[in-house]
């Protein structure tokens, strides 16, 4: 192995996160600990010398260990890569190997002195994690295709499963992805809806993608904005945007606030609070239900009339005979 071979893998073992140590290196290499000291120095001379190009990175004797180590200013600190990991496991979106993939990728651009207890800290998680069902060989393959037909306005056709298991399909123009409660949804306009109505696809059911050379162009009036869709919506069920208002009068007003982003206090009386959000869609009903009697509707008039007959159909459940 030639010297720059030599020195080039010394900085990937070290890149990867490894402790460098000059006596491991000089027996593998059959070569002397001189010898391995040049090449770090040339490593570290490197480093030193293009900075713009490497960052912030430097090759660290730690004396205590006797080894080296990379530090980067581009490494993901400790508790980073624990605080993401950590949201990756709670999506439950990715099946088991992808997730265990991802999660030994991301290990490497850490340093190595904590990793041991990062992976204590998610071992357990990791060892119960149950992803969530899906009907497609890999959502992650599946979102790469749609994100691409989505750069180059591909039209596609879809094979779906719809929530009765019914298999259908679609022609479609794909437009965004979106992520939210265990699942990404593809956002698209049917080829034949000249009214341009969005409709949201889970992309774990997508079974199969068909690619067509048709290109699609869409004015810009119809540009989706996802973050404004996020601000809005509810459990991805669409529907029409209205500003309600309804009373809660439980525990965490702050947990209400947080799940829906556009919505404000108008006034507090006692231990009931008046909150007033512009929503779209019709997921709200189904979130505001789950509160029970801590909330109650007060406008407008059609989602007050939606959610009395909601409730009576539940109540109904419950007074019919066995």
């Amino acid at each position: 192995m030639e010297k720059t071979d030599r020195t080039l893998a010394i900085f990937y073992r070290a890149l990867k996160g490894e402790k460098i140590t000059s006596a491991r290196i000089a027996a593998e290499y059959n070569i002397s600990t001189k010898s391995v000291s040049r090449y770090i120095e040339d490593i570290r001379n490197f480093l030193a010398e293009n900075r713009e190009l490497v960052g912030n990175s430097e090759l660290i004797y730690n004396r205590s260990e006797k080894c080296y180590t990379l530090q980067m200013d581009d490494f993901l600190k400790d508790s980073e890569l624990l605080a993401v990991v950590k949201i990756l496991i709670g999506t439950r979106a990715f099946s088991k190997p992808d997730l265990l993939r991802i999660i030994s990728k991301m290990k490497h651009f850490v340093s190595a002195k904590d990793r041991q207890l990062l992976e204590e800290l998610i071992s357990k998680e990791k060892y119960h994690y149950t992803e969530v069902k899906s009907d497609c060989d890999s959502v992650i393959d599946n979102l790469w295709r749609i994100a691409g037909n989505i750069k180059s306005r591909n039209e596609i056709t879809i094979t779906y499963y719809k929530m009765s298991r019914e298999k259908v399909t679609h022609r479609i123009r794909p437009v965004s992805i979106m992520f939210s409660e265990y699942y990404f949804y593809l956002i698209a306009y049917k080829v034949e809806d000249e009214n341009l109505n969005p409709i949201y696809f889970r992309v774990d059911r997508i079974s199969d993608i068909i690619e067509h050379r048709t290109k699609f162009d869409i004015d810009r009036k119809y540009d989706f904005d996802e973050g404004e869709l996020r601000k809005k919506i509810l459990l991805m069920f669409p529907g029409k945007c209205r500003k309600i208002r309804f009373e809660f009068s439980g525990p965490s007003l702050q947990a209400i606030l947080d799940k829906l982003p556009t919505a404000n206090v108008i006034e507090i009386n006692g231990n009931k609070a008046l909150i007033e959000a512009e929503i779209y869609g019709t997921g709200i009903m189904m979130f505001l239900l789950s509160q029970g009697s801590w909330v109650k509707v007060i406008s407008p008039d059609e989602f007050v009339q939606e959610y009395k007959e909601e409730i009576s159909k539940i109540q109904k459940l419950y007074l019919e005979k066995n």
